[in-house]
């Protein structure tokens, strides 16, 4: 069990430090384009993107192990920037930092100068795409989405998990997917001007265009232009086995683990391989009809609200027939291309 050490969170300023630190933080929302966006970024000279979502901040988000609770320590966590001062924006990709409560305030205190992205998908797809990477995960084990669903409130109050969960928020679909108390949250703490929303579908629909806007609110050579290839289409695991074993492995093996390969990044880099071995791109069952329904019927006044907040037109989203928007560069629900 790692645990942050010295001062709080809120104490720790990247102004005092002389070695390279975070200053880009892609937030979230999970299954919204992330993985995508954080890809094409690191294609680009002047950005660094750590290759695992380290999660430092959200100091309320409780990852849990067989151990107990899991946080990066923060000597750990900047290692991960230490060899990348050349690099103008050194980028912490965690895709729950949008839904933690106390993340915004946190990034703020360590860096008020950084720089926010944070994407949405339609939250109706959202929720629907996040219980497949649950699965996928070994974190949930209600293959039916709406029985899921069904289970939020009493998992909220501890019932209803899964043995070995390690991240039972990831469990609450509804409340991932209200974003717009989640950007408002960060506009107040930083400022519209630090924080960039993107909406899936404009990375679905037209990559080239959103990620140079991206590239412009970065202030950054926007002339570079990445490969959009397949990004974290939808997975299922071939074995749950392998799958297990690599999530929790025996003390014995872990340890066996950090002598073979004692850098931290190259054990994370290994991981990663091994679970993509242990991956295939498949496509997610469709929604039921009527549940896609009365969701979308439920997400409407925050849909409307997040509307205002972002003076833009999200009346698709409220439309629950016709195709999704889809795009071999981003996370889809259909095998890669």
């Amino acid at each position: 069990m790692t645990e942050p050490d010295g001062p709080s969170l809120t104490s720790r300023r990247a102004a005092d430090e002389a070695r390279p630190t975070p200053n880009l933080f892609i937030v979230g929302a999970p299954k919204s384009g992330t993985t995508a966006l954080a890809s094409y970024l690191s294609s680009h000279r002047e950005v660094f993107v750590a290759d695992k979502e380290l999660s430092y901040f959200g100091s309320d988000l409780d990852f849990r192990t067989k151990r107990g609770r899991w946080q990066i320590g923060y000597g750990a966590y900047l290692e991960w920037f230490a060899q990348h001062g050349e690099a103008q924006y050194r980028t912490d990709r965690s895709v729950f930092y949008l839904y933690s409560s106390r993340a915004a305030a946190e990034i703020h205190a360590f860096d008020p100068a950084a720089r926010v992205i944070a994407l949405l998908r339609n939250p109706v797809d959202q929720m629907h795409s996040q219980h497949s990477e649950m699965l996928f995960q070994g974190e949930e084990v209600i293959t039916s989405f709406g029985d899921a669903l069904a289970l939020e409130d009493e998992r909220k109050r501890g019932g209803q998990v899964p043995p070995g969960c390690q991240k039972v928020f990831g469990l609450f679909y509804r409340g991932i997917a209200g974003y717009a108390e989640q950007v408002e949250r960060y506009f107040s703490v930083f400022g519209r001007d630090q924080v960039c929303v993107v909406l899936y579908d404009d990375l679905v629909l037209d990559p080239a265009r959103t990620y140079r806007q991206v590239l412009r609110f970065l202030d950054i050579d926007h002339d570079h232009q990445p490969e959009f290839n397949v990004v974290n289409a939808n997975k299922v695991v071939r074995s749950t086995r392998v799958r297990a074993l690599l999530g929790q492995s025996p003390s014995g093996l872990r340890r066996l683990g950090r002598l073979l390969v004692p850098d931290e990044q190259a054990r994370a880099s290994l991981r990663r391989r091994l679970h993509a071995l242990n991956t295939e791109q498949r496509a997610r069952p469709p929604m039921d009809p009527e549940l896609r329904r009365e969701l979308t019927a439920a997400c409407t006044p925050e849909v409307r609200r997040l509307e205002q907040l972002l003076d833009r037109d999200l009346g698709g989203w409220l439309v629950t027939g016709g195709a999704r928007p889809q795009h071999p560069g981003v996370a889809s629900d259909r095998p890669a291309r």
